[in-house]
């Protein structure tokens, strides 16, 4: 049976008013008429065995590597910067990964552990008096950047502009790039001249730090470019702040309605590292991520001309009822065979995975334990849908004060 092209297909249609924000009960409605559904960007893949297959194709790309065609960059500002590993593929991709993977490995990560307390619990002692907490501002927002700047061997002084820095850069994921681009510009190159400095820096002087052990990085005689060490830089800065700071505030939504759990993982702290893949699972910060056929593509007796956009779903895939037994029910105790989606898969499976789980981690076992009767003190509000990483806009929390705080 000749495949019939995905334009020919009759398809149910999910109503998104944002990248990511598809409905999860809407996409398991879809599921009864095909395992293809339109949005208003193209087309989507929910279902766990599909999106992993897409993510797994290399002959599905990045759509970051559009970015730079987005309406608004009249002089192909985006277009010009050096691509990162975000909008790399095939053989640019490969090489550029395998350089600097060995510095992402989980002992890297772990290594950062007892800084990243020291942080979480000086954040905890600023809101433990009062029992109360705008947590997205209060804890959230502040906890990544120090973590950040301490693992690129950046002063911690400076964890308020690598902030601004991150946040300004990330306006280019927010579908409003004609008004954002001059705030992303400036922020970019400001970055830019900060990183040379320290690269310039630690070529003469390396100390004990991300950025030396990425200079000293040669396999084969090959090393990283000062531009690819100062995008890697721009890199692990968005994906290492903004991604954790809503994730975080994602995870602790989701445990403050469950209270039981809440107090559980503060008895029990060596649950944190499930209580983190089950708040992933249950509620992502990344909804899922965007693809384009490189060229044309048959899968599932499904043609994808060459250029077709295509949503992989998070959110469908980790509520998969084929592979996820009960799968909306959120239970930390539970060991799931299956991995959660929300880190991605394949060759874009997200490289700091390791220190984004150790943060994390790190983070719910202490709040657990010095936040104990943890409950919502009032309705979540949620960012737009269309920002690229999402989650909680404000979280008003209240818990039981530390007098001794």
């Amino acid at each position: 049976m000749a495949a019939r092209s995905i334009h020919e297909l009759d398809l149910p249609s999910l109503r998104d008013t944002g990248v990511g924000a598809l409905d999860p009960a809407a996409i398991q409605a879809s599921w009864q008429h095909h395992w293809l559904s339109r949005t208003p960007l193209g087309f989507a893949v929910t279902r766990h065995e599909d999106v992993f297959a897409v993510l797994r194709d290399r002959r599905f790309h990045s759509a970051s590597s559009r970015l730079a065609k987005m309406p608004g960059d009249d002089e192909d500002y985006l277009g010009s910067l050096p691509r990162s590993l975000l909008s790399m593929d095939g053989n640019e991709h490969s090489r550029l990964r395998r350089l600097v993977s060995p510095a992402f490995t989980p002992k890297a990560a772990d290594r950062l552990r007892p800084y990243m307390r020291e942080v979480i619990n000086a954040l905890v002692d600023s809101v433990a008096a009062s029992g109360r907490c705008e947590f997205v501002g209060d804890i959230c927002d502040p906890y990544p950047v120090p973590i950040i700047c301490r693992l690129l061997g950046a002063p911690t002084q400076d964890s308020k502009i690598f902030s601004q820095w991150a946040t300004d850069i990330h306006r280019k994921f927010n579908n409003n790039l004609a008004a954002d681009l001059p705030v992303i510009r400036r922020a970019t190159e400001e970055l830019k001249d900060y990183v040379r400095a320290m690269i310039d820096e630690r070529r003469t002087t390396p100390t004990n730090d991300l950025i030396s052990e990425l200079i000293a990085v040669e396999e084969q005689g090959d090393r990283l470019s000062t531009e690819e060490l100062v995008t890697m830089a721009e890199l692990i800065l968005m994906a290492g702040t903004d991604t954790t700071r809503n994730q975080l505030a994602c995870s602790v939504a989701v445990l403050a309605e469950h209270p039981d759990q809440w107090a559980l993982l503060g008895q029990r702290p060596e649950l944190a590292a499930q209580a983190v893949d089950e708040t992933m699972r249950h509620l992502g910060a990344l909804r899922g991520t965007l693809r384009f056929a490189a060229e044309d593509i048959e899968y599932r007796d499904v043609l994808f001309p060459r250029g077709t956009l295509l949503w992989t779903s998070a959110v469908g895939a980790n509520m998969d009822p084929s592979v996820w037994e009960a799968p909306e029910t959120f239970d930390i105790t539970q060991k799931r065979s299956i991995q959660h989606l929300t880190f991605g898969s394949g060759i874009h499976y997200c490289l700091g995975a390791s220190l984004a789980r150790a943060e994390l981690q790190e983070a719910l076992a202490l709040l657990a334990r010095r936040m104990p009767g943890l409950t919502l003190d009032g309705p979540v509000d949620w960012q737009p849908s269309n920002v690229g990483i999402w989650g909680p806009a404000r979280l008003r929390l209240r818990f039981q004060p530390d007098v001794r705080a």
